[in-house]
């Protein structure tokens, strides 16, 4: 089963993430954007596992003992570089040290499970470029953008969430959730 471990948006920001996808959208140029109820934040991909690494993982989150934690969602951001931009971001401004502590435990924890080989940061993929199409357009919406404040949310629990891929776009199904402290 693919899955990976993820932390929810709350419905209220999600208004306000359609917006800043609209507005990328306007620019014209050919994006997958992530579906509403498909927003959230990866702590860890853990891929394709077994039902027996399952229940570690689970076993592992329950055993976790961090704090709940608020985090801002703010600016915009693209991966690789914004000349070849493959993924548009939000980023995370407050209390992003906690943020990325809380990850790296985890993959800290669960790397037998699944080596990570990219670059640990926290962002919220908004939408995927699926070709070249309007590149500067593109570009030029992603610097208007660049300081885009979504507004504050508190991190209380993780989900264990199982993605099936599909011709439509992933199909994802919440596994268990782990309140944080």
């Amino acid at each position: 089963m693919r899955c990976f471990i993820a932390i929810a948006v709350p419905e209220e920001l999600k208004e306000k993430i359609l917006e800043v996808q609209n507005k990328l959208k306007q620019a014209g140029a050919n994006l997958k954007l992530v579906e509403r109820e498909n927003l959230h934040f990866t702590v860890k991909f853990l891929g394709e596992i077994e039902e027996n690494q399952i229940k570690e993982v689970k076993e592992f989150l329950a055993s976790l003992e961090e704090k709940s934690f608020e985090i801002s969602i703010k600016g915009l951001g693209v991966f690789p570089t914004e000349d070849y931009i493959k993924v548009v971001w939000l980023g995370v401004e407050k209390n992003q040290d906690v943020f990325l502590n809380l990850i790296k435990k985890i993959n800290k924890n669960l790397d037998k499970i699944r080596k990570e080989k990219k670059e640990l940061n926290t962002h919220l993929t908004i939408a995927r470029v699926r070709s070249a199409k309007n590149k500067n357009e593109l570009k030029a919406a992603v610097q208007d953008l660049k300081e885009t404040e979504i507004g504050e949310m508190q991190v209380n629990s993780l989900k264990l969430i199982s993605s099936e891929l599909t011709p439509e776009g992933p199909k994802y199904t919440e596994l268990a959730e782990f309140e944080l402290k």
